[in-house]
């Protein structure tokens, strides 16, 4: 009884691994590159879909499921279809998938594809194309590079998706929008990529990728036609760039003009004089640091570099108390056309400041002899001995009479809403990162349209703190 009881388990084990069993198939085993193809599972039992979110190494695009019953010699079974929907890009192997029904693994068989490159049809209803403008660059250097769609008249897309080429080394600097037009029977859409280089060597830029959905037809069981949507990929060509590297010492490539122009050439002692400084021209502007400058005796406040197309702004502001010289700004770049390193530079600015503070003035005396110095240094000795007691004394009756500290009260006090004295006022301690933080916003109010809300409560801290007590 036990054996016959063991034997029962094994047929309905044997029946329901036969019922299980497994196969797997393609619509397709030979296509061209961009062709779709539908990937199947048929199972003669019931079982959970199985995930499957990549096939020959690119992703799923859809799947589907698909179930059926059918009857032999009286007995009904199930059967179900999983169906996953790929574009290979190349030859590969789908290696056995494994599912588990009722507690048993089951693997199907493997599938092998073959991907052919196929031959470019110049009347395709889709052709995808790219375009540079050179196939030699140096590194930073500016170039071209155009994607072109064509759409044949007449051509049904019913939906599209585009992948861009893999740029490794490179970087876009601007996008055009999507410009159509209409060429020799096909809708034309063209954009394009301004670009540089980023490092030197031979570069690849991969091919652009736009998958198409078309409605097509297929018959049912039944004989019947039925609509259907099928994709199909198509590809640009790569392009290979070469990358030169730029001369030792020099960062800068293209063809560029530089100018800096001031509001005024003469100012009043602690007024700003602003400078505008203008680099345009084709080229990595982007690469471009600050030119502020150094100068002694003179407080120069920049603002951040603005870039607009192929123009460079940098704006400043110089406070000072005497005339000073704004020394020419300079910019080193190498000239892709010429094959040379060029140099440009704006002019020297001379800034006259009006009510400057007068230097002093260096005093030479004759030499005297040591005994009239010595007999000098005495007689000046008692003679300042006497003033300085009789004038303390004048001094401690005029402040009993006068009582000065109630007029103190009285002084009127700096002005808060006056910002240029507050800015010169400040400049000494701006170390401090409060004081640091309103002259900033006291600088944008002034030299700028901005109007910034200063925080008061802070504002009257620092001039208690270091104005009041400034001699």
């Amino acid at each position: 009884m036990r054996n016959l009881g063991k034997i029962v388990l094994v047929l309905l084990l044997l029946k329901v691994a036969l019922n299980a069993s497994i196969r797997a198939s393609v619509d397709a085993t030979s296509v061209e590159l961009g062709e779709m193809v539908t990937y199947s599972l048929h199972l003669k039992e019931s079982a959970n879909r199985p995930i499957i979110q990549t096939l020959c190494g690119v992703n799923v695009i859809s799947t589907s499921s698909q179930s059926s019953i059918e009857m032999v010699n009286g007995k009904i079974s199930r059967n179900n279809t999983f169906s996953y929907k790929f574009i290979p890009q190349k030859d590969c192997v789908i290696e056995p998938m494994e599912i588990e029904v009722d507690g048993v693994v089951h693997k199907s068989n493997a599938v092998e594809i073959k991907v052919t490159q196929g031959v470019a049809n110049a009347d395709a209803d889709f052709i995808l194309s790219l375009e540079s403008s050179t196939k030699e660059v140096y590194v930073g250097e500016p170039f071209e590079v155009t994607l072109l769609f064509k759409q044949k008249l007449g051509a049904e897309a019913v939906d599209s998706k585009f992948e861009a080429p893999v740029l490794k080394g490179f970087w876009i600097k601007n996008e055009s929008q999507p410009q159509k037009t209409q060429e020799g029977g096909y809708v034309v859409t063209k954009i394009i990529y301004k670009m540089a280089a980023q490092r030197a060597g031979e570069l690849n830029i991969s091919k652009a990728q736009m998958s198409v959905a078309s409605r097509s037809h297929t018959r049912d069981s039944w004989g019947s036609w039925v609509p259907k949507i099928k994709w199909r990929s198509y590809y640009s060509n790569e392009l290979n760039i070469d990358v030169k590297p730029l001369p030792k010492g020099v960062g800068l490539v293209g063809s560029f003009n530089i100018v800096a122009t001031v509001d005024k050439n003469e100012i009043n002692a602690n007024e700003a004089l602003n400078l505008t400084l203008e680099v345009v021209g084709d080229g990595n502007l982007e690469d471009i640091k600050s030119f502020k400058p150094y100068i002694d005796g003179v407080n120069v406040f920049d603002e951040k570099i603005s870039i607009e197309a192929n123009k460079l702004t940098q704006k400043m502001a110089f406070v000072a108390q005497n005339d000073f010289t704004i020394q020419p700004f300079t910019l080193k770049y190498f000239d892709p056309k010429t094959k040379e390193t060029k140099t440009i530079t704006t002019d020297k600015i001379e800034i006259k400041v009006k009510n400057s503070k007068p230097k002093e003035e260096l005093v030479v005396k004759k030499e005297l002899d040591e005994q009239t110095l010595v007999q000098r240094d005495e007689n000046v000795s008692s003679l300042w001995t006497l003033l300085i007691f009789v004038l303390g004394v004048f001094l401690g009756l005029l402040i009993g009479i006068v009582k000065p500290w109630k007029n103190l009260k009285k002084q009127k006090s700096l002005s808060l809403k006056d910002e240029r004295v507050l800015l010169v006022k400040m400049l000494p301690y701006k170390d401090d990162e409060e004081v640091k933080k309103i002259i900033e916003i006291i600088e944008q109010n002034i030299y700028t349209d901005k109007k910034i809300e200063i925080d008061k409560k802070l504002l009257r801290e620092i001039v208690k703190k270091y104005i009041s007590k400034a001699p």
